[in-house]
Formats: structure tokens, sequence, C-alpha cells
């Protein structure tokens, strides 16, 4: 594929490309020098699973791969220890190095179920952070004026409303900028509420003497709410190690609307196309949204499970009839309350 071409793929679904032409120009170098690009996503484990949200960056990431490009998976188990302030409305709790190293163990194996592992080299950035001394940082710091930082929009409403901007969440900006500097990165991808992060990564390599990375920012999958971002933390998430039954019944659970975006966002099916075969009539909404719960659980399980969580949920949710397993509750004679009953069936705590 040339250098055109492969933009034109990379640039489906996606929110941002900073710039198509710079991306193209590094593309063509690639190509004739027949060196890989390098592209950056950073991870910080602050939980342990991966969730459909995850999966938005990690498909992009495997195109990437499909097109012969290296991917550098950072697990910032240094950033991790501040907290990423992107969107957020208060400083992030601080994690422990043992929950850090606790969550980082199931996010690299959790995320080659869509990367390459052929293509992809994983470095911790406590590597170079842990080993940093204090005037280093402070050498670092001295490349970006407080002005540029207080610029993103996640501080402009925190000073609005006084609520208090901790100092090493400024620097974090600064750790993820250095992050793209240390690997070289070429492009660097990230949700839209990174765009400021990648942004400053950028303008720190050119203050380094590197070739400024190229930009890319994709969509925030929309939780179950129908409302957040999906977050483990807000409940809205679907995980990606979740039974092919909860997987399923949860996609079922999203609405028409959101439906076209996680075609979009989840799948090689483009939503607009669903969405005018629903409008045309020659789909039933219904019948659109199975198959997207089919082809995710696909991904994560197998057809076999796929065709099977689908079995039954219409069997529980269309025909009306009892699931294949239920739980046996051995209950004590005599009368039972009501409270009891859902208390030993685990329904509640």
């Amino acid at each position: 594929m040339n250098a055109k071409e492969q933009v034109r793929v990379l640039s489906r679904g996606i929110a941002e490309l900073i710039s198509p032409e710079y991306l193209e120009s590094k593309i063509q170098k690639s190509i004739q020098s027949k060196r890989p690009l390098i592209v950056k996503a950073g991870f910080d484990p602050s939980s342990r699973d991966i969730h459909l949200g995850h999966t938005v960056l990690l498909n992009k990431l495997r195109q990437f791969q499909d097109l012969g490009h290296e991917v550098v998976f950072i697990i910032g188990d240094a950033t991790a220890r501040i907290g990423d302030p992107s969107g957020t409305v208060q400083t992030r709790p601080m994690l422990t190095p043992k929950e850090i190293k606790d969550n980082a163990k199931t996010y690299q194996k959790q995320a080659f179920k869509i990367l390459n592992p052929k293509r992809t080299k994983t470095v911790y950035n406590n590597q170079w952070f842990g080993e940093m001394p204090f005037y280093e940082m402070m050498m670092l710091a001295s490349k970006i004026t407080v002005s540029q930082i207080l610029q993103r929009d996640d501080f402009q409403k925190r000073i609005q409303t006084a609520t208090p901007i901790s100092l090493i969440e400024i620097f974090y900006p600064l750790m993820q900028a250095y992050d793209s500097v240390q690997i070289k990165a070429d492009i660097e991808l990230g949700g839209t509420d990174q765009k400021f992060n990648l942004l400053l990564g950028r303008e720190l390599q050119r203050e380094l003497g590197q070739d400024p990375q190229a930009i890319m920012t994709l969509p925030l999958l929309v939780g179950l709410d129908g409302q957040q971002k999906m977050s483990k933390s807000l409940g809205n998430h679907v995980g990606i190690t979740e039974t092919a039954s909860e997987m399923f019944g949860k996609v079922m659970s999203v609405s028409d609307d959101l439906m076209v975006d996680y075609y979009t966002l989840l799948t090689d099916v483009p939503g607009d196309e669903v969405q005018k075969k629903i409008k045309k009539g020659e789909l039933h909404p219904k019948n659109a949204k199975e198959e997207l719960a089919t082809k995710i659980v696909t991904r994560f399980h197998s057809t076999n499970e796929a065709e099977g969580a689908k079995s039954e949920f219409q069997k529980v949710f269309a025909k009306h009839e009892n699931p294949t397993d239920m739980p046996e509750i051995a209950l004590p004679r005599g009368e039972v309350t009501i409270l009891d009953l859902v208390s030993r069936s685990g329904a509640v705590s």
C-alpha cells in the first residue's frame, strides 16, 4: 500500500489527524528507508482489566501493525503513580507500587488479544523516570511554560470552579511528552481527551532536536449508560475478559444510536452503512444489534461461544423461557422471607 492509501485506511473512524500530509510524508520515508514507523500509545495500569473503550485505540494500533509498522506499548508504571488529569474534575488518588505492578501484569496479556506480539515492543516508563535525577526533571520542565500547561481545558475548568490542581498533575503531561522523546515516536495515538498531552509531546520533541510526532486522536467510546465515556469505575463498561454471555447481554442493552457508534469504533463495518439499512427498512435494529454483539463476542471468545450466547439470549429475553443454567439454592425448612431468599441467592449482599 502506498503512503496516501495507508493514510486513507488509517483515518477511518478517527477524530483528528495532525496532519494527514505530515503522516503521509513520514510513511513515504518509511517505505523508502524500509524502516517501520514507531507508533506510540501509553496505558497507565490504573485498573486490572481492559474494556471495550480501550480496544478502540488498540484496534487502530493493530491497523498500523498490519501495514508493517511497529507499536511501542508503554505501560506507565511511573505516570500511574501520579494519575492522568485528563477529563477529571479532581485529583486522582495515587496508586501504590504494588497496585500498579499487579494491574500491569494483566494489561499486556489482555492487549495481545488484539495486538500482534511480534510487532509490539512493551516498555515501562519507570525505566527512565526511576533513574532520572531531580535536576534533570527540572531541566526538562524548563522547556515548557506554566501558561502552556494551564491552557488545557481540564485545568481551566478547575480554575473557574476554584478546584485545587496538584503540582504533580502539572508534571503529568510533561512526563507523557518525555515518553515520546525516549522512544523517538513517529506518531502517537490517544483519545480526544489526550490531545493536549499529545501536542506537548510533539513540542518537546522539537525542543530537544527530534522530528515531531504526528498525532492521531480517536473518539471516546460512550459506556452502556449512553452518557459518559466507558469506565470500570462508573460501572458502564464491557470487559474483554467477561464471559461470552455477559458480553453479549451487555452489548444488547445499548441504545440504537449507540449501536451505530459501536459498529464504527469496534468492528470493520461502518456504522453509517448500518444506519442507512435500518432507515430503508432493510435491517431491523434488533437484528443489527445481535450481529454487533456476535461480532464482538467472537473476537474475544469464539464463533461457537458467540452463537451459544446469542441462542441463550434469544431463549431468555425473546422467548421468555428459563435459562439453561440456573443456580440451585438450599433453603431451610419452614417459612423463608423475601429478604432471606434474595440474600441467600447472592442477588444482593
